[in-house]
């Protein structure tokens, strides 16, 4: 896990808001404890919290290309990173460390937004483009991974979780009371809504581009899943489907530079992941969890 924050102002001669941007950072300093960093352009800044899994040295955040002109800040993994590099360098770009963050700026200098229907992975990023004077913010396809924003005709603020985005004072603490009934009748807030009002969640599968010297916004659906049935195959040949993807899926979450454990909840679907997991990869080091706390009564009525 790691944690994103930043911010976007319609007037490029902002001078920049260090002591916000930190103060924005700190509040999700729980989310990176192996490293911080800040990056500064006209109006904008970039900041990022790390826990760090591939490329411990040349990883840190945040990160840019060849001549800085693309900026990253990433929470998340690609999994299919290996691969879009080898391609991207037969392309000519020159990689500068082994992270899979980097794939990312040298992937939008190659394909612009499209870049997301190429990453296999969990993530949400923001990417500034200086030449452009663009931002775009992505998230994953199912939403693994959160992102959060806030915009009126000044500025644009996001971050990985509320209290990054909240930090910024130019943000209302406005209780949304059509969210409050949401969550008492559905225990979560659906869709793009938040608690607060004017404070949105980016959807899982969705960019946002921002045209800074226009400020204008456009938000875009990359990927949805597809319900159709497939009935070509036979029972046996999707139970040998399933087995094989969830085999290769395995597999390439086990992709670290660092010791990789799991989780056991005593459950089907853990053990399947552990027992997968254990066949083509080192031992893990699994981990289970109780608690002493008597049963919510609430709850069981829910």
């Amino acid at each position: 896990m790691c944690g994103i924050a930043g911010y976007l102002h319609a007037d490029r001669q902002q001078p920049s808001h260090s002591q916000l941007l930190r103060r924005m950072s700190d509040t999700i300093a729980h989310r990176g404890p192996d490293g911080s960093g800040a990056w500064f352009g006209d109006g904008v800044g970039l900041a990022h919290r790390r826990l760090s899994i591939i490329d411990l040295e040349g990883g840190r955040q945040p990160l840019g290309n060849e001549d800085d002109s693309v900026q990253v800040v990433f929470n998340g993994e690609i999994y299919n990173y290996r691969e879009l590099r080898r391609d991207l360098e037969q392309r000519g770009h020159v990689f500068r460390t082994q992270s899979d963050t980097e794939v990312l700026v040298h992937l939008y200098e190659e394909f612009g937004g499209e870049m997301v229907t190429r990453l296999r992975g969990m993530f949400a990023f923001a990417i500034w483009d200086s030449r452009r004077r663009r931002l775009l913010l992505a998230r994953d396809r199912v939403g693994i991974k959160p992102l959060y924003f806030f915009r009126n005709h000044e500025w644009l603020v996001f971050g990985s979780e509320l209290k990054a985005v909240l930090a910024h004072p130019s943000v209302p603490r406005d209780v949304s009371a059509p969210a409050i009934d949401e969550y008492f009748t559905y225990g979560m807030i659906p869709g793009a809504s938040t608690i607060f009002r004017g404070v949105e969640k980016l959807l899982p599968g969705h960019l946002l581009s921002v045209d800074a010297d226009r400020w204008s916004f456009s938000t875009k659906r990359y990927w949805q899943l597809n319900f159709a049935p497939d009935e070509s195959l036979s029972l046996g040949d999707w139970r040998e489907a399933v087995s094989s993807k969830l085999r290769e899926t395995v597999q390439a979450h086990l992709i670290a530079d660092v010791p990789v454990g799991a989780f056991l909840s005593g459950g089907l679907d853990s053990s399947m992941i552990v027992a997968d997991a254990s066949r083509v990869g080192q031992p893990l080091h699994t981990f289970s969890m109780g608690f002493h706390e008597g049963v919510c009564q609430f709850c069981l009525a829910r």
